[in-house]
């Protein structure tokens, strides 16, 4: 029997780089194999009779972890039963080639996927994204295909059409497809290679995305019009409002200020402090707070530690559109997101911070290993002091023009 090894985690498994075979716990004998190539698929090894064999379970990351371990514990459970699990596959399959049966579709195959991940997904539009993608995209050539039948031309018929056009949703719906095929492959649904993979294969038919896709930014507020802006802002009613003008104080993005509940907030240490699980980075994120951010939170009703602290009316959580309809009714060309850039360009054009400080504030993750590694802190007190510098700029009365007509 495989000697037990200590169960790995999501994050474990993914760093894993080195070539060779890697236990990752969980289930005796399975482990990830890392290819000389860089790719990664999972395999079982088991005795099964008197042979030491050695079963594949599908690529990862397609296939993820917890996929990985569950079919494991299939493959061992037909094991104890007295059944050879890759003969019975084998078998399956020869009797699939002979069999009347109805195509599993890749429709089919797509929605199953959604609903085996989409409890895991942390932003609530991810399901609506991968289902308005697949849905105006891929259905409409191979939704109704087997989804065994799902050969290169099929991906490149969905695929080129947009690739130069609509790059980073071409980039997206790639990947997608691609998971979709591998957890089929996992499934025994399908066999072969993935023909949606882009290593090796389709970055050697299409341009590089970096290379096509222009990036289009957030629209954003000049410098010198936050001031005249924050004084309309704190005139709006609204809830909307204050969490527009509480997002713009902190530099927060749209969807951590709508999620803020008050257990979140400590009002007398001056700190907000966003869980791993609700942020873009997957890292705790502690924000400051200037004096001018604890005043908005003061003026908001109180509530439980677990309620938000801008509740919609019904007393959930406020939707994006509540927060961008505030900006439409002051008839103001810009985004919520765009306010961060405001933030970002202030700190480069008009003060002294250095770069990492802004950064650390905006919660962007580290780019460089090497920096990433050597910075422990999160340079707190430089950083309150920052943010109570942008709400003065913001606070600050607006020059009045001298242009002479």
């Amino acid at each position: 029997m495989p000697r037990l090894t200590e169960p790995l985690g999501p994050l474990s498994v993914s760093r894993l780089s080195k070539p060779g075979l890697h236990a990752v716990g969980g289930v005796p004998g399975l482990a990830l194999q890392v290819l000389p190539s860089g790719g990664r698929t999972w395999i079982l090894r088991a005795i099964i009779g008197n042979r030491r064999r050695e079963m594949g379970l599908g690529g990862y990351p397609g296939v993820t972890l917890a996929m990985a371990r569950e079919a494991a514990r299939e493959a061992r459970e037909f094991i104890r039963r007295g059944i050879d699990p890759i003969e019975a596959a084998r078998e399956a399959r020869e009797a699939l080639k002979v069999t009347p049966t109805v195509a599993y579709t890749f429709k089919a195959a797509a929605e199953a996927y959604i609903a085996a991940h989409e409890a895991s997904w942390k932003n609530p539009k991810h399901r609506d994204q991968w289902t308005a993608t697949l849905k105006n995209y891929a259905y409409p050539v191979m939704g109704k295909l087997d989804v065994a039948a799902i050969e290169l031309p099929h991906v490149m018929r969905v695929l080129e059409p947009i690739w130069i056009k609509k790059t980073e949703t071409a980039k997206r719906l790639r990947g997608r497809i691609e998971m979709v095929l591998d957890w089929a492959g996992a499934r025994g649904f399908r066999e072969g290679p993935n023909p949606a993979r882009w290593r090796g294969h389709l970055d050697k038919l299409l341009a590089k995305p970096s290379k096509v896709h222009r990036i289009v930014h957030h629209r954003a507020l000049p410098i010198d019009e936050i001031s005249t802006f924050m004084i309309r802002l704190r005139d709006a009613d609204g809830v909307g409002a204050r969490a527009l003008e509480f997002a713009i104080l902190t530099a927060a993005r749209s969807g951590e200020v709508r999620g803020a509940t008050w257990k979140e907030m400590d009002l007398d240490a001056r700190l907000w402090t966003i869980s791993a699980e609700r942020m873009k980075a997957a890292r705790e994120h502690r924000a400051p707070l200037s004096d001018a951010a604890v005043t908005v939170l003061k003026a908001m009703p109180p509530g439980r530690p677990d309620s938000y602290v801008f509740r919609a009316a019904h007393g959930g959580r406020l939707s994006d559109m509540t927060i961008s309809s505030v900006l439409r009714r002051l008839d103001v060309d810009a985004v919520p997101h765009g306010f961060r850039s405001t933030f970002r360009d202030w700190v480069a054009e008009r003060t002294a911070y250095p770069n990492e400080v802004a950064e650390m504030a905006l919660a962007h993750a580290v780019g460089n290993k090497v920096e990433a590694a050597y910075r422990r802190g999160d340079l707190f007190e430089k950083r309150l002091a920052m943010m109570n510098d942008w709400a003065e700029f913001c606070a600050r009365t607006p020059v009045p023009s001298t242009r002479s007509d």
